[in-house]
């Protein structure tokens, strides 16, 4: 299996229990995963008999799963983005990637005559969402020093004015989409939305693209309303909250505002409205990229959101089910950093739709990774594994990704 060629890991699976993975001193302990019918005796991928046991248990739940992920930890058809609350679907979906991980893991262990060297590098395998610079640095293994250049030079890039109000834009013209689509009956909601985004027109159109730019100041009229701050804005998403966080259709929405409010709260004071002049807009943009650039942490998911909408103009973190280090011993320090995806269905439709985020995960670490000023010899690969898929290669964007089918 070419994904594993280069693997010189030890994994050592004791009995049953959560999947975790832990790092210690140069060698990756693999904890064992609870996988319903199985007896402990055939809980070890190490067994002779488990990959036999394990493959007939995917190809059970394949059906079962059709059209349904994972994403920020709930269970999403993909095809209408709906949650499915649905315990024992929930939990089939768990068993479905831990089961395949475990037998990934095998496999991969299966095509290397020596796997006793150790790599001291994070390992990832299971699920989880791409939503903060830490976690990328977390990835990456970068140090304190460099975790500090990397957020000095992505702050000021990335809380520019046009940067911070586009993807407060996208995250409510999506919104406003799904619930049009939705035939969402909620008039409240609906207003919400639009006084939302004419705020963010008014704010908007002091930007250089618009002539707007060219009035120098307004006289001031006693019968002008008084001039509007970003705390209204933040009071009309509180009030927006309120009314979605009961529908099932719109958590991830719900998530993505409750993120953005770690901004709003800090910038709630600064003025924006049509009644002040160029000058003073521009004063005020510039204090709205001063105080995120201050205030968002190395951790703040709201950062993180930003750094998606300015590389990408998306607004949606990155979920993936397996990352992994090896390392090439006999070609100098080179590394290879794999990032996976797990698919229930191997439709084209959802192998490119997983090529594209998984190249969008590939792009952000390698931007994090050339902030930080890391030396070592990086390659990145994507990885996808379905059930029924032929083994191929392809090249998207420069990066290379595999896709895989399970097999004994």
């Amino acid at each position: 299996m070419k994904a594993f060629k280069h693997v010189r890991s030890h994994f050592h699976v004791p009995g049953p229990g959560p999947l975790r993975t832990e790092k210690l001193t140069g060698v990756v302990h693999l904890n064992a995963i609870s996988y319903h019918s199985f007896t402990e005796s055939q809980l070890d991928p190490q067994s002779s008999e488990w990959r036999e046991k394990a493959l007939p248990k995917l190809i059970k739940l394949t059906p079962l799963l059709k059209n349904l992920d994972l994403i920020n930890g709930k269970l999403v058809n993909l095809h209408d983005k709906c949650t499915v609350n649905d315990e024992f679907l929930l939990q089939s979906m768990h068993t479905f990637k831990s089961i395949a991980t475990a037998f990934l893991m095998k496999q991969a262990l299966s095509t290397v005559s020596t796997p006793c060297l150790s790599v001291d590098k994070p390992l990832y395998m299971e699920t989880f969402t791409l939503n903060s610079l830490k976690k990328v640095c977390d990835i990456l293994d970068v140090s304190a020093q460099q975790r500090k250049l990397v957020r000095l030079a992505i702050c000021p890039q990335v809380t520019q004015h046009q940067i911070w109000t586009g993807a407060l834009e996208e995250i409510l013209n999506q919104l406003k989409f799904e619930m049009s689509v939705n035939d969402y009956g909620c008039i409240m909601a609906q207003q919400i939305v639009v006084n939302c985004l004419k705020f963010l027109d008014d704010v908007m159109s002091y930007d250089p693209e618009s002539t707007s730019w060219m009035r120098l100041t307004l006289k001031k009229d006693a019968n002008l309303p008084p001039s509007a701050k970003w705390e209204d804005f933040l009071e009309m998403i509180n009030d927006l909250m309120i009314c979605l966080k009961n529908e099932e259709g719109f958590f991830f929405y719900v998530t993505k505002l409750e993120t953005m409010k770690e901004g709003l709260s800090q910038i709630k004071d600064v003025l924006v409205d049509k009644n002040i002049g160029y000058k003073e807009a521009r004063h005020q943009q510039s204090l709205v990229q001063k105080k995120l650039t201050k205030s968002l942490g190395h951790s703040s998911k709201c950062l993180f959101t930003l750094l998606l909408y300015y590389l990408y103009g998306s607004i949606r973190d990155i979920e993936l089910d397996i990352c992994c280090w090896f390392s090439e011993g006999d070609v100098g320090n080179k590394c290879c950093l794999c990032v996976g995806k797990i698919l229930i269905s191997d439709e084209e439709k959802m192998l490119r739709r997983e090529v594209k985020k998984l190249d969008r995960a590939l792009r952000v670490i390698k931007f994090v990774y050339e902030m930080a000023e890391m030396k070592e010899n990086l390659e990145l690969q994507g990885h996808v594994w379905c059930l029924g898929c032929e083994n191929r290669s392809l090249v998207y964007r420069g990066h290379k990704f595999f896709i895989h089918g399970f097999s004994l």
